[in-house]
């Protein structure tokens, strides 16, 4: 209500001043301070030293970034499309008439709910080559055996973390324990089709499959462009898992040294805060990046129903 003279205008802004400044000191300032870095040279103990481009050049001849790079590429590349894929089948499956549904439900989603740090001491024992239960399983069911033809050996067990071949199969396998979340947002959108597209479909002869790929997906299209990108995002910034489970720098070969694993090492352990804002900020540009182009690609995929 306004009081007089433009007082309402006063009240407005002190209401919006908490938000207002807690972006300003917390969001604002420490972007506009690791953008001012990114061009020093900065031990954190000492003052910035300005050098130009000098970081941004020093990360192009740096083999530790492109190892890093590539690796967080590959990662990317692999369980964006896995995880989305699976989180889809499982809403589609419990979006279904089937006895025990909440049970299912809940059990898919709960393992979101575990902290990070217990979630990857929970892997390490499952990984574990000798006395985990991923490889007992497989020596119990034969799977062994198969693997060792593969692999020119009588039997062969994965070194789930100790063999550089496996270690990224290890971490997308840990990623895809957590669908939960995005299952029950694609759920929802699934419950939300109307039915009768459904009929329309299965008038015209259209089978379970092509329900699917008609109706469905089209209809949870721009759910799949919310998760898809936040699984980008996601993985462009993962750090905690294999930060706790391979302590000994990535592991074997640096499997499992990812992009931001090596940022917080050059801010934190080697005191070049500097570098790390270059690291910072072309992690930026690089999300972005990606960003841009599932954008523009979700004008072709991306099917909105009018109101």
């Amino acid at each position: 209500m306004k009081r007089g003279g433009g007082q309402s205008e006063y009240v407005g802004w002190l209401w919006v001043s908490p938000w207002l400044l807690g972006f300003l000191f917390f969001m604002a300032l420490p972007i506009g301070m690791s953008f001012y870095y990114s061009f020093t040279e900065f031990p954190v103990i000492e003052k910035p030293i300005g050098i130009g481009l000098e970081n941004f050049r020093q990360l192009m001849g740096d083999a530790i970034f492109w190892k890093a790079f590539w690796n967080t590429v590959i990662y990317a590349a692999v369980s964006v499309p896995i995880t989305t894929a699976i989180a889809i089948f499982a809403a589609a499956l419990l979006n279904q008439d089937i006895p025990g549904k909440s049970l299912f439900k809940a059990a898919i989603f709960v393992p979101t709910l575990v902290p990070l740090v217990a979630s990857a001491m929970i892997w390490l024992w499952l990984f574990n080559g000798e006395l985990g239960l991923i490889n007992q399983a497989l020596d119990a069911l034969g799977i062994d055996v198969l693997l060792g033809l593969v692999a020119g050996q009588d039997s062969y067990l994965p070194g789930w973390l100790t063999d550089a071949n496996w270690i990224m199969t290890a971490l997308v396998i840990m990623i895809c324990w957590g669908i939960g979340q995005p299952m029950v947002i694609y759920l929802a959108a699934m419950q939300g089709i109307p039915s009768s597209l459904y009929e329309a479909a299965e008038i015209d002869g259209a089978g379970v499959v092509k329900r699917l790929y008609h109706v469905t997906l089209p209809g949870i299209s721009p759910v799949i462009l919310f998760n898809v990108l936040m699984a980008i995002i996601g993985a462009w910034q993962i750090f905690a898992v294999p930060y706790i489970m391979f302590s000994d720098g990535g592991g074997p070969d640096q499997a499992a040294y990812f992009y931001t694993w090596y940022l917080y090492d050059n801010a934190f352990r080697f005191q070049r805060m500097g570098y790390a804002s270059a690291l910072a900020w072309i992690q930026f540009l690089l999300i972005l990046f990606c960003t841009v182009v599932v954008m523009l690609l979700s004008r072709r995929f991306v099917h909105y129903r009018a109101s």
